[in-house]
Order: C-alpha cells, then structure tokens, then sequence
C-alpha cells in the first residue's frame, strides 16, 4: 500500500468520528438542554525530507525549505458548547431554565456502576410518589432520576401539593394541603472547564471515568453552588432552555465533511490506479 492510500485511510476513520458528532447535534435538535459537540481535527506525524542540499538555492523562498510529507489526521478533541439555548416559555410550574451558560443540575442515575451524581441542563421536572405513597413525593427528571437538594440528597415532599413556586436562586417552595410550607433548595453545580466532562446518553453529563489519572481536582473543573455561592445561581421557572444546535450551520458542516470524506476515497481509487498503471508495465 502506497503512501497516498495510508494517508487517505488514516483521515478516513476521523472524519467518520467527525461525522458521527454532527449527527448527533442534528439528532438532539429538540432535545432540552443540550449542548453541542464540536470536533477538531490535528495532524499527525509529518515527515520532513530535505530535497535541497545547497540552502543558497532556496534565497527568497516564503515558505519553509524543504518538503513536509503527512500522514493523515486524527480528531483531536471534542468540545462541548456551553454557549446559552434560547428559552421557551411553558408556564409549567415544575419547568425550570438555568439562565447562565456554565450551570448544571445535580441528578443521582443508577447505572451499572452503582448510584452516581450526574449533571443536566434538562429543567423538565415532575413529582412522582415514593414507594407508592401517594402522600410522600419526589422531584425527579423525566427519566425519573431522583433531582438533588444542595447537599446531594433527593428532594422528597410530605403531603398533598398544591403548589410549587422557585425563586431565582434555585430556592424551591412547596405548598401542601396538609402539612404546610416546605423549602428546598436546588443542587447546582458550576462547571468551569466543560472540556473534562463526558457527556453520557439521556442528557446527562459526568466527570470522566479516568478522573482519578487527570491529575486535576473536582474543583478545578466544577463548584457546588452552596450557602453565599448560591447567589450566582439564575433560574427561570414556566419555561424550558432549547438546544443551543444552530440546525442551519451543523446542515453546512455535514456537507463538508460528507465532500472531504469523497475526497479520501477519490484519492484511495486514484492511488489504486496508479498502482494497476504501474503493474502493467512490461
């Protein structure tokens, strides 16, 4: 296999990966919450081969001497945008829009690892009965994982209620036919470097599996929104914070990745023509 066809089958691979991500975004156009993913692309080795022994040849020359062979590219890194989804109005009382682009919901999901703290920006929140008991009930997403209170406990509403009010700072208050006012406050997080969070199915977000090898602290990437730092905390209730996936530019980046993947492939068949060119020469 020639070098043309190495290269091409190197780049190939990453732009399906490329490719996968704008899907994803187009796929997630509607869906609450979400952020989308931005790949970006890094070369990978390049050879250098200095054709040009006498250097005084090359006087005047813009570019750097020599000749730089590639191998290909590889994605580098995908990054999640944070930037802020336009809000749609509900007047839901359990619908609540963060207004700051870098906060999160705390939600405990039970996965095959056990019981974890994950994070989302889906507001859609309902009461379902714990147990069964229709007089004790908890506030849970739509995938009915429990949403959290401030210290990372669910929050769980004894008696009939009649209604729900939450303030601008996450404070939830809760009437009940029975057993009177009840207050709790929302967890939210802050995340500050969204670079290191994985992003999971069901719209939720988590640190990453290997955060124990990133040689980084929790706080280093989010805060927990607690006692004066609840101030920073924005929220909106009665609406729901749209996907910020600009349908338009994810359409536009899908045909060029969809022409640079032809072009690969044009180059691979070229490569092979070539090959047969040579190997009928007698």
């Amino acid at each position: 296999m020639n070098r043309m066809m190495i290269t091409s089958t190197n780049t190939l691979s990453q732009l399906q990966l490329k490719l996968d991500t704008i899907s994803s975004n187009i796929a997630n156009v509607d869906t609450t919450g979400y952020k989308r993913k931005e790949a970006n692309f890094t070369d990978l080795l390049v050879q250098q081969f200095n054709n040009q022994p006498d250097v005084s040849r090359e006087i005047g020359r813009l570019t750097p001497n020599g000749i730089r062979q590639g191998t290909g590219a590889k994605l580098g890194q995908t990054q999640l945008s944070l930037t802020q989804g336009s809000l749609k109005t509900t007047n839901r009382s359990l619908d609540v829009a963060l207004t700051k682009p870098d906060l999160f919901f705390s939600v405990r999901v039970s996965d095959q690892s056990g019981e974890n703290i994950r994070y989302t920006r889906d507001g859609a929140f309902f009461m379902t009965p714990v147990n069964g008991n229709d007089q004790q009930v908890m506030l849970v997403t739509g995938a009915g994982n429990p949403v959290l209170d401030e210290f990372n406990r669910p929050i769980v509403v004894n008696g009939n209620v009649t209604d729900v009010s939450i303030s601008e700072n996450g404070q939830i208050k809760v009437e009940t036919s029975n057993r009177g006012t009840q207050f709790f406050e929302m967890g939210i997080v802050s995340v500050k470097k969204p670079q290191f969070m994985e992003q999971l199915g069901g719209n939720l977000l988590a640190l990453p599996a290997n955060f124990n090898e990133l040689n980084v602290n929790v706080e280093d990437i989010l805060t927990s929104l607690t006692g004066g730092l609840r101030n920073e905390i924005s929220v909106t209730q009665g609406a729901l914070e749209s996907s910020n996936v600009n349908l338009s530019k994810e359409m536009s980046n899908l045909i060029m990745v969809q022409r640079q993947y032809q072009f690969q492939s044009r180059a691979i068949t070229m490569a092979d023509q070539m090959q047969g060119l040579v190997n009928s020469i007698r």
